[in-house]
């Protein structure tokens, strides 16, 4: 088991996770604003994993007197001097874009800061593809890795905006070395119904995907919350489904849906988390000052993953 991780209580999902980044190489990471202690000992700690090579950017006076305050040594890491949360995101981001990094990493300053950075015309990380956020997660009651999306970002997606947040999360677990994974999209209902539009969204997703407008997975839907994750609810319903029962991927109707349903998980399942920002040109880690030495390291090997995925594209 990874060091760091064997310490903390877990079903040994993330620990496969980890297992898979031991023979890749660490990435180079631009970590925004690390001046808390939560944000720079993540960093630090994923470094000491093995996971990234963070660029740490931020003032340097608050970095160093954070690091002094959590006795971090900081020695073996370049820090590179901004005067605030603002110039910290964008220099992260000019980082990026200079080829000097390969993932970007939340440090303390606010999200929204750090997206205006990612979605600035001159300078971004925009590609043509909608940005949307998922929580990888790690469910004590289900037996594999639950990804659940978007649960952060697209308040009211349009069903375009769901054709590149399907994609987005297909694309992430494919990385994480499912050869096909499956999609529940969900809905209050199983049943199409034009007073639902929820409902024909998942149905117009479903034709898409048939279409190879979304590509690489199964896609079902609509499923109701227990026919998705239940394949004896599904059988009594009736509903014959490759999905119902095992998805890898809960695409929400909403972004309020997704919230809810993934912090009840997380605090009724006692589920751990790890979030991530994919659509742009580089996935970018989104870790809280509550999560724990499991969420915060699963974020990187998570976007590890990734990174090494989009190394083989290129």
């Amino acid at each position: 088991m990874i060091r760091g991780i064997a310490t903390e209580t877990g079903t040994g999902k993330y620990e496969q996770l980890l297992m898979r980044c031991r023979s890749l190489d660490p990435v180079p990471t631009a970590v925004a604003h690390p001046c808390e202690a939560a944000a720079l000992s993540g960093a630090i700690e994923a470094a000491q994993e093995g996971l990234i090579v963070p660029i740490l950017v931020g003032p340097r006076a608050k970095i160093e007197s954070t690091a002094k305050s959590a006795a971090i040594d900081l020695k073996n890491f370049e820090i590179v001097d901004t005067p605030h949360s603002v110039a910290s995101a964008s220099k992260a981001v000019a980082l990026l874009r200079e080829g000097r990094a390969e993932l970007l990493m939340k440090g303390s300053l606010h999200t929204d800061e750090l997206m205006a950075g990612v979605v600035s015309r001159e300078g971004g990380l925009r590609t043509g593809r909608r940005i949307s956020h998922v929580f990888v997660m790690d469910v004590p009651t289900y037996h594999k890795v639950l990804v659940v999306t978007d649960a952060a970002i697209n308040i009211a997606p349009t069903l375009e905006d769901k054709v590149d947040i399907c994609q987005n999360a297909i694309d992430l677990t494919i990385s994480l070395g499912l050869e096909r994974p499956k999609v529940a999209i969900l809905a209050a209902v199983e049943t199409v119904t034009s007073k639902m539009p929820a409902t024909i969204d998942a149905a117009a997703l479903c034709k898409m995907a048939e279409r190879g407008q979304i590509k690489g997975a199964i896609l079902d839907g609509p499923l109701a919350f227990d026919n998705a994750i239940s394949r004896h609810a599904a059988t009594m319903k009736g509903i014959d489904s490759e999905v119902a029962g095992d998805p890898d991927i809960l695409l929400a109707p909403d972004l309020e849906a997704g919230n809810i349903l993934a912090k009840q998980l997380s605090f009724l399942a006692n589920a751990d988390s790890a979030g991530l920002v994919l659509g742009a040109r580089v996935p970018i880690i989104l870790t809280s000052r509550a999560d724990g030495v499991r969420s915060r390291i699963a974020s990187c090997a998570v976007a590890m993953l990734a990174a090494h995925a989009r190394r083989k594209k290129l």
